[in-house]
């Protein structure tokens, strides 16, 4: 399956999406926030298929973070999340780099659906 860098500043949701994820059998590196994510992608090499980022996060937003994974690994997938609409507002002139946000709460079923969609994409 799919190696997915999963950012989010919210522990029981990170927990929750990780192992949401694992049900699908990807591998899922977690970061608590974009300056985290930031570090782990490139330590990685951005050996990664997919981006799964919160928006609204302290230290680095996920849309600095997108744009910023987008500059130094322009194949990967991203897809972000958020809750509030001015953020989603803000992700909507991303569209060339951002595959979709989606909008939170989403179910379990839902997200995973929506990573299963985006990983399909790249094929």
């Amino acid at each position: 399956m799919a190696r997915i860098l999963l950012v989010d500043d919210e522990e029981p949701v990170r927990a929750l999406l990780k192992r949401g994820l694992e049900l699908d059998g990807h591998e899922v590196v977690t970061a608590e926030d974009g300056g985290d994510g930031l570090d782990r992608l490139t330590e990685a090499g951005g050996a990664f298929d997919l981006l799964l980022t919160d928006i609204r996060m302290p230290v680095m937003d996920g849309i600095a973070l997108a744009l910023a994974a987008r500059r130094d690994h322009p194949d990967l997938t991203i897809l972000l999340m958020t809750g509030y609409a001015d953020q989603r507002e803000r992700a909507r002139g991303l569209d060339a780099i951002v595959f979709d946000v989606l909008t939170k709460p989403f179910s379990l079923d839902e997200m995973r659906a929506a990573v299963s969609h985006a990983l399909a994409s790249r094929a």
